[in-house]
C-alpha cells in the first residue's frame, strides 16, 4: 500500500512539469502502463488529475482548490492572531476567528476572556450556523444562489426565543448583514451571550473569515458590547489590509 502511494504521489510532481501522456508517466514511474493508468484513474477520481481530450493528463482543479483552501486557513489564522489578542488585550472579551468550509462554519482561533465567566467554545467546533454572526458574515457573502441554496437546507433549531425560525427569515438577516457589512448574535444562541462580529476580505473584496468579539450579560449588556463594533471592524480592516498585501490601518 505504502509503495502505491508513493508512486501516486510521484505523478503529481511530473505533471506540474505539464501535461504527459501514460506512456511518459509509466516511464517516469518504472512500472507497466497498466499499473500507472490505475493510479492515475485514481487520482483523476478524486480530482487531483485531469484526462484532456489528447489523452494527456494534467494536474486537476480540486489539488489547487486543497492547496489554496490551505494556504489560505493556515495564513488567516497566522495573520489574524495577533491582531486578536491586541483587541482581547482592549476589551477584555473573547474574540474568535471563523472561516466557511464544506457547509459548516468552524472557529479557527479563540483569544479568551479575562473575566471569569467564560464562553464554552473550542477551535475546530462547528458554530450554531443560523444564528452565529461568524456564519452570517460568511453565508452573506456566498453569491445569491448558493446563499438561498444553503438556508433552505440547514435546520433551524430554536435555541431561544431570539433564535432564528426559518430560511425566509435567515435570508432576509443575510441580506441585512451583506448590506450593512457587520452582524451580531443577540442571544440567538443562548440567551445570556451577545456578540458582534465584522468580515475579514481578500485581495479581491471577498470574505475569507469573519472575527467576533462575545460576552455574557453578566460582563456587559448587549448595547455595552455594541459600542465596541468600531473595535471589531477596525480589527477585521486591519487583518483584511495584512492578509491581501494592502498596508494595515494602524490599530488605536
Amino acid at each position: 500500500m505504502s509503495q502505491t502511494v508513493d508512486r501516486a504521489l510521484s505523478i503529481l510532481p511530473l505533471l506540474a512539469e505539464g501535461p504527459a501522456d501514460l506512456g511518459r508517466v509509466a516511464d517516469r514511474l518504472g512500472v507497466h502502463k497498466s499499473t500507472a493508468l490505475r493510479l492515475l484513474r485514481t487520482l483523476h477520481e478524486h480530482g487531483l488529475v485531469y484526462r484532456q481530450s489528447d489523452q494527456r493528463y494534467r494536474l486537476g482543479a480540486r489539488l489547487f482548490a486543497l492547496a489554496q483552501e490551505a494556504m489560505e486557513n493556515l495564513d488567516i489564522r497566522e495573520i489574524a492572531h495577533p491582531h486578536l489578542v491586541r483587541l482581547n488585550e482592549r476589551c477584555g472579551h473573547t474574540v474568535h476567528l471563523a472561516v466557511y468550509e464544506e457547509g459548516e462554519v468552524l472557529y479557527i482561533d479563540k483569544v479568551e476572556s479575562r473575566y471569569p465567566v467564560r464562553m464554552y467554545s473550542r477551535i475546530g467546533k462547528p458554530v450554531a450556523i443560523t444564528v452565529a454572526a461568524v456564519a452570517k458574515l460568511l453565508l452573506a457573502d456566498l453569491p445569491g444562489p448558493e446563499r438561498r441554496a444553503v438556508a433552505e437546507k440547514l435546520d433551524y433549531p430554536l435555541y431561544t426565543a431570539r433564535s432564528t425560525p426559518n430560511a425566509p427569515a435567515f435570508l432576509r438577516e443575510l441580506d441585512k448583514v451583506r448590506e450593512q457589512g457587520w452582524a451580531t448574535d443577540l442571544g440567538g444562541h443562548e440567551e445570556s451571550i451577545n456578540c458582534v462580529a465584522a468580515p475579514i476580505r481578500g485581495a479581491d473584496g471577498r470574505v475569507v473569515a469573519a472575527m467576533s468579539v462575545s460576552a455574557p450579560n453578566v460582563v456587559v449588556t448587549a448595547d455595552e458590547l455594541l459600542t465596541l463594533l468600531p473595535q471589531v471592524r477596525r480589527t477585521a480592516d486591519d487583518i483584511s489590509g495584512e492578509y491581501s498585501g494592502r498596508t494595515p490601518v494602524t490599530p488605536v
